[in-house]
């Protein structure tokens, strides 16, 4: 559920979530009207509506919880109070726009999604959930996700409504590796992820899977050892090449006993390139295939064929470039006063706000937005700009970077430009963007608009990496730009996902 009740909340965490879920509703309801002209005013309705209204949410279960609710909100009680009016006399009018903040909506869909029979997935190291959201779309159903980062998986728990909460695990995968019978029950089609793995730069010493910075990627396969899946799909950075081959060996020295038979894996590796599967970005990510050796002799079907098929899939689709996902978003200006980006404004951005390009024809929206209309905009915030790097921002041109003439007179970090060449770069348009990074976080110098004095919000960012317009990050806002950075882009996975499901079904 999203929603604990005021009653129940544990820790500071679970109440800074909770009070960011009922702003979200509260401006959702706000956007709503101003979209549609309508005013925000209280009506009069009868207590038990209300009542029940608010155990369907979630806030409270009972009315003797009420008290608890008021107390912990304080002054901001009745702005949601008024919110939740208003959603009950609106609610043909409103459709499903609040759907994903009441729990007695996602245990609708999650019901619904129990009795599909789709394929399988668990997804480890799930992040902001872009990898499940791409194999969603090719119609794989979550069977348990899992990530250690508490705002990733708010992010994925509101944007997954179909996924019950106790099958989405905030915990170190080291920690729920020799519990994995708890969450999982049936079989499972695909195990995916991409585990950190920092200790390839002096593989030649060890093996990769026994150096100790590796652990996250010892348990993982480890995982897929205990749950035996038809296949794994595992990803990581392009510097993992000088040790893949002993990646492959880690898969194939797989021998498991599971109900009487023994299993085994064959896998292969390639570098794939985001932009070869639509996606408005050059980001290129080292993917591992391994096949069940029982799947591969009944579906006739090696590593290598998948490859292959992805490669093929990917021969016809249409190249997009960074202003593409630049066009159709409302042009802002930075903020020039220090700790402001979490202050929503006309002029530098909302967090959540109405859309204003919702009917352009722009072909790589329609793409990612899987062609529907997006009424609002979701984390469309510009960052905060010093007056030195206000100027850096405005000198460069396309393609420039820390070392052009024009900014060496206020380069603050001119003495070492020999290893922050991209400290500053200010983006191309009419090419792919370069890749969108966790880095984002600490700065955005790297990935400055081309057009407009400032660096790209974390929507733009997101669209860069195929997410849907109406996929919300939560958190603080420079922590969703980790999120974005650190997410498989949804079109890749899907990609993907599409050339192993023809092989599965």
């Amino acid at each position: 559920m999203i929603f604990k009740s005021a009653v129940s909340l544990d820790g500071k965490t679970e109440k800074s979530f909770f009070l960011e879920q009922i702003h979200v509703y509260r401006r959702l309801v706000e956007v709503f009207c101003e979209k549609n002209q309508m005013e925000l005013c209280v009506e009069s309705l009868p207590m038990p509506v209300f009542l029940q209204e608010l155990k369907d949410i979630g806030v409270i279960r009972s009315e003797e919880e009420l008290p608890v609710l008021k107390t912990f909100l304080g002054k901001e009680y009745d702005t949601f109070a008024e919110a939740v009016v208003f959603a009950i006399a609106h609610k043909e009018e409103l459709g499903g726009l609040l759907d994903k903040l009441y729990n007695s909506k996602r245990k609708e869909a999650q019901e619904a999604a129990e009795k599909a029979h789709d394929l399988t997935l668990v997804d480890f190291f799930c992040g902001a959930g872009g990898l499940s959201l791409g194999f969603m779309q090719e119609g794989f159903h979550v069977k348990l996700a899992n990530d250690i980062e508490d705002v990733c998986i708010q992010t994925y728990k509101y944007n997954h409504p179909e996924l019950s909460t106790d099958k989405l695990v905030q915990n170190d995968i080291r920690e729920i590796v020799d519990h994995l019978e708890d969450y999982i029950k049936e079989e499972i089609d695909i195990v995916a992820g991409g585990p950190p793995c920092q200790g390839f730069s002096e593989a030649n010493r060890q093996r990769v899977i026994d150096d100790p910075r590796n652990e996250l990627y010892k348990y993982f396969v480890k995982a897929v050892e205990k749950i035996v899946p038809k296949v794994v799909v595992m990803e990581n950075v392009k510097g993992m090449l000088k040790v893949a081959d002993q990646v492959v060996e880690d898969y194939e020295r797989l021998q498991i006993q599971k109900d009487g038979r023994r299993y085994s894996y064959k896998a292969k590796y390639r570098l794939l390139n985001s932009q070869d599967f639509s996606v408005a970005q050059s980001r290129e990510r080292l993917i591992y295939i391994a096949v069940r050796n029982d799947v591969m002799e009944e579906k006739k079907v090696r590593p290598e064929d998948i490859f292959a098929q992805i490669a093929k899939a990917c021969e016809g689709n249409p190249t997009f470039v960074l202003m593409d996902a630049l066009r159709d978003i409302k042009p802002l200006e930075a903020p020039r006063i220090k700790n402001m980006n979490e202050v929503d404004s006309i002029a530098t951005g909302k967090k959540i706000d109405v859309n204003a390009y919702v009917k352009n024809d722009n072909a790589y929206l329609a793409l990612i937005n899987e062609g529907r209309e997006m009424p609002y905009v979701f984390n469309h915030k510009a960052r905060y700009l010093s007056d030195v790097n206000y100027e850096i921002y405005k000198r460069l041109s396309q393609g420039d970077d820390a070392t052009d003439e024009k900014i060496k007179d206020i380069m603050p970090y001119a003495h070492r430009n020999h290893c922050f060449k991209d400290k500053y770069y200010k983006l191309i348009a009419d090419k792919p963007c370069r890749t969108i990074t966790a880095h984002l976080k600490m700065d955005c110098h790297s990935h400055i608009h081309p057009y407009q004095v400032r660096a790209l919000t974390p929507r733009e960012a997101a669209r860069v990496q195929s997410f849907p317009d109406d996929y919300l990050f939560w958190g603080a806002y420079l922590k969703t730009y980790m999120q974005i950075g650190n997410a498989v882009p949804t079109r890749m996975a899907r990609g993907i996902a599409r050339v192993i499901k023809e092989y599965l079904e």
